[in-house]
Order: C-alpha cells, then sequence, then structure tokens
C-alpha cells in the first residue's frame, strides 16, 4: 500500500520574513528563572522571532555562559543576546561570540574586564533586598519577605509565583568570571529600572553610559519585563530592527 502513497512533504523551512530577523536569545539572574520572560517570548514569537530563553544552573558563571552558547546553537544567526540581572553578566562573557549581533540589559550587571559582579556592585550602595536573604546549604535564598524589594510592583499573585520558581546561586557566584567584554565591541542597549531596590539604578545608569548604551528608563522595579513589558519589548525591537540594517 505504500507505493501508492504520495512522495513524503519536504519539511518547511523558516519563512523569509524570520531569517530576516535576528533570534532573540535571553538570560536571566538570581531569584527569576526563564519564566520571568514569558510576558516577551510568545509576542516575539508572533512576530516571526526565532526564541529561546537560557535555564541557568547558577552553579558558576562558566556553565551559564555555557548555557547560553548551547542556546546560541539551537537558533539561527546572528542573534540579539538579552540578560536581565545576573544574566547581564552573562552575556557580557557569552556575547564575545561570533554569533551575536547585540545586547540588550535589563536591570543588569555588565561588569568590565577587571570586575566581578560582586565588585561591580561594591561600588554602589547596598539594596534594600540583600537585607533579606539567606544563605543555607552554600546557596543563596530570597526570603519572602524580599520579595517585595525585588518585584514590589507586580500584583500579589505574580510575586508569590517569582519567589516560587526562583533560581538559587551558589554563595560565591558574584566573585566568579571568565573572559570577556561584549559591550566593548558589540552594540548594546539598556533599560533602567528607576524604582529598583535590587540592583542600584545608578549602577544601571553608570554600566549604560559606560559602554554607550541607547538607554531606556522605566518606572519599574527590578523585573521591568514582567511590570513593564511592552517597554522592553520596544527597546528589544528596536535593537533587532539596528542589527538587521547594520
Amino acid at each position: 500500500m505504500w507505493a501508492h502513497c504520495d512522495q513524503p512533504t519536504a519539511v518547511l523551512q523558516p519563512t523569509e520574513m524570520t531569517l530576516t530577523k535576528p533570534s532573540i536569545v535571553f538570560a536571566h539572574g538570581l531569584w527569576a528563572d526563564g519564566s520571568c520572560f514569558s510576558k516577551l517570548i510568545p509576542t516575539l514569537l508572533a512576530e516571526g522571532y526565532d526564541v529561546m530563553a537560557s535555564q541557568h544552573g547558577l552553579d558558576s558563571v562558566a556553565t551559564d555562559v555555557a548555557a547560553v552558547k548551547a542556546c546560541l546553537a539551537r537558533v539561527h544567526s546572528p542573534a540579539i543576546l538579552v540578560g536581565h540581572s545576573y544574566g547581564g553578566t552573562v552575556i557580557t562573557y557569552a556575547g564575545t561570540d561570533a554569533r551575536v549581533a547585540g545586547l540588550v540589559y535589563i536591570a543588569a550587571l555588565a561588569p568590565d574586564a577587571d570586575e566581578t559582579s560582586q565588585g561591580l556592585l561594591d561600588k554602589f550602595p547596598t539594596t534594600a533586598v540583600f537585607g533579606h536573604i539567606e544563605v543555607s546549604d552554600g546557596r543563596v535564598w530570597l526570603k519572602g519577605s524580599g520579595v517585595k524589594h525585588f518585584a514590589g510592583d507586580l500584583p500579589e499573585a505574580e510575586q508569590k509565583l517569582v519567589y516560587a520558581t526562583q533560581g538559587v546561586p551558589v554563595a560565591d557566584l558574584f566573585n566568579q568570571k571568565v573572559e570577556g567584554t561584549a559591550w566593548k565591541s558589540k552594540p548594546s542597549w539598556y533599560v533602567i529600572a528607576e524604582q529598583d531596590q535590587t540592583v542600584h539604578p545608578e549602577l544601571q545608569r553608570f554600566v549604560s553610559q559606560r559602554m554607550k548604551a541607547v538607554t531606556t528608563e522605566v518606572t519599574s522595579s527590578h523585573v521591568p519585563m514582567l511590570s513593564k513589558p511592552d517597554a522592553v519589548l520596544e527597546v528589544i525591537r528596536k535593537a533587532a530592527t539596528a542589527v538587521s540594517a547594520s
């Protein structure tokens, strides 16, 4: 009977529209895992972008950078890396990869070659969230009392979801580093969270100016991709348009 069947249909390739757009790879930080991009990914997929969100074990900077590069291998090039919080450190290192055309930082760290994440944080006043953490079994947990300092402009139900899905780093993660400072050679965009009580807004302004990023400020807690997703989407679209035109 199989002899009379039609020939197998060719595998559909990505549309021409998709191929003209860069891919988007997200890198999360501490306490908010890859699900924190859930308000961005469906829209970007619907607009024809190839999208992946890296999931980090937060066991070492090197393995988190490797996780991002593994995602780069699963999408077409070129790609834009989007990093939130500590994810900014990750994309700073991973972004030197030749497949990366641009960087978008969301309330993120962006260390220089001679800095660690902790060294960068130490240059600015300690934010409120660090009074609500607990180190247990070598991991740094966000206490329930700290969620308001992390995601205080979200509805209570969403704050509870962020807390329940938190990513928990090893205690020395912020003192680790690997080679690479992508913002020195790749075009960058930065979303500053003006009401951030996790990464100090002045730190965000400092690193965004240092990297000469195209900067957007939003009235937001540390998680603008959840509280102001439309504003963050617009920045990603602008980055994608600029990269496509270059």
